[in-house]
């Protein structure tokens, strides 16, 4: 999941990120190696290096692997995952854990869920999924658990400054190579949603009881009341759950398994098709509606952003209508209860949003607010929609 700064003048997301690691990269750098030793030994990690995209939950590092000191001929590598799909690839990328003193944004972190939901879904789908390498549970050798895989080369929607904003590849995109990125991008949601039988996705049952999405906003209720633990309550999410309640679907409809993060943002793209489907962390069985309904949402937090700094964005871009008939037209599923899923995905992208606050506020990079609201950069969408005049 990767959140986002606060505020500049005119509401535009500043341009420096919040701290997210207390970890030094070089430190970090030198216990890879160590640990890469024992899975291809004589091989090092080099050229490593953090993306700007670094999420604020899970951090990623991106390294090459050096095989000059492997032995000839070189010895078969330790604990590669068996994926049919060749050897080592000579550039990688590291998914780890959170820091766990650094005031982590979710209170769990389980990689061996990411690791195999990224299997399950390479296995079952025709979804461009990074080509997973290995999987390391034993905190011991870099502080956290963590897990290995193949690094995609491409481009993606940049956060910072967002892609509504000018100046990035996106942006200068033409009105075509837009609608071919959109709709390619809404094909992932379909052929995940269509290709991944739900029985094999059992382990990322929310717990609980009640339907899937019952458990899910029970979920959300519980993370709420984790990030606001000794801090200042949010009023606005407080109403935003209790609207919830109203608009509640008669019928939630199938159950299959979600991306849980689906973004353009989360997809490296080569040229404007998908070419690595990235971000597994809240991966869940629910409702179709999940995944459209964060796609939507977290689209529109960037173009309200974009359009109260005075700039006109995007505002062709994966509009709420279209994603919708699209998703519609590949599946056979109209999307239904929308003003529930676009709400709920705001809702929750501000409960995230609230606690990446207040790890700033952790750190001494803000104060501690008058008002807990203050803190939602969306504050003003997230109340129209609870009130019903957004859409």
């Amino acid at each position: 999941m990767t959140a986002h700064p606060p505020p500049a003048a005119g509401g535009a997301p500043a341009g420096r990120r919040p701290r997210t690691t207390t970890r030094d990269p070089e430190a970090l750098t030198r216990r890879l190696t160590a640990w890469l030793g024992t899975r291809l030994p004589g091989a090092r990690a080099v050229a490593a290096t953090v993306p700007d995209s670094n999420g604020m939950s899970s951090e990623t590092l991106l390294f090459d692997i050096d095989r000059s000191r492997c032995p000839s001929p070189e010895p078969p590598p330790t604990g590669l995952a068996s994926s049919g799909q060749g050897g080592i690839p000579a550039s990688c990328a590291l998914r780890l854990a959170a820091d766990p003193a650094a005031y982590t944004v979710f209170p769990r972190y389980d990689m061996a869920r990411q690791y195999r939901t990224m299997r399950l879904v390479a296995a079952h789908t025709d979804l461009p999924v990074p080509r997973t390498l290995w999987l390391e549970e034993d905190p011991a050798h870099l502080g956290a658990p963590f897990f290995v895989m193949a690094r995609a080369d491409g481009r993606v929607p940049p956060d910072v400054m967002p892609y509504t904003y000018e100046g990035n590849w996106l942006h200068d995109a033409t009105d075509a190579q837009r609608d071919h990125l959109e709709a390619t991008s809404v094909s992932v949601l379909a052929r995940l949603h269509d290709q991944v039988p739900p029985t094999a996705a059992e382990f990322l049952a929310t717990p609980g009881t009640g339907s899937a999405l019952h458990r899910h906003v029970a979920a959300q209720r519980a993370y709420y009341s984790w990030v606001v633990d000794g801090r200042p309550r949010s009023a606005l999410i407080e109403r935003g759950f209790a609207r919830l309640a109203g608009l509640w679907p008669s019928d939630p409809g199938d159950t299959v398994l979600t991306w849980g993060d689906a973004r353009i943002g989360n997809i490296v793209y080569d040229g404007f098709e998908p070419a690595a489907v990235l971000d597994w962390e809240m991966a869940a069985l629910g409702p179709r509606e999940l995944d459209l309904g964060w796609m939507i949402s977290l689209h529109r937090f960037f173009q309200d952003l974009t359009e109260a700094s005075g700039k006109p964005g995007l505002p062709g871009l994966l509009s709420r209508d279209r994603i919708e008939s699209r998703y519609a037209a590949l599946t056979g599923h109209p999307p239904r209860a929308m003003d529930f899923h676009t709400l709920y995905a705001a809702l929750r992208h501000a409960i995230v949003m609230l606690r990446v606050a207040y790890r700033q506020v952790h750190f001494g990079e803000v104060p501690v607010p008058d008002d807990a609201d203050a803190l939602i950069l969306h504050r003003d969408s997230l109340e129209a929609m609870i009130e019903g005049r957004y859409w």
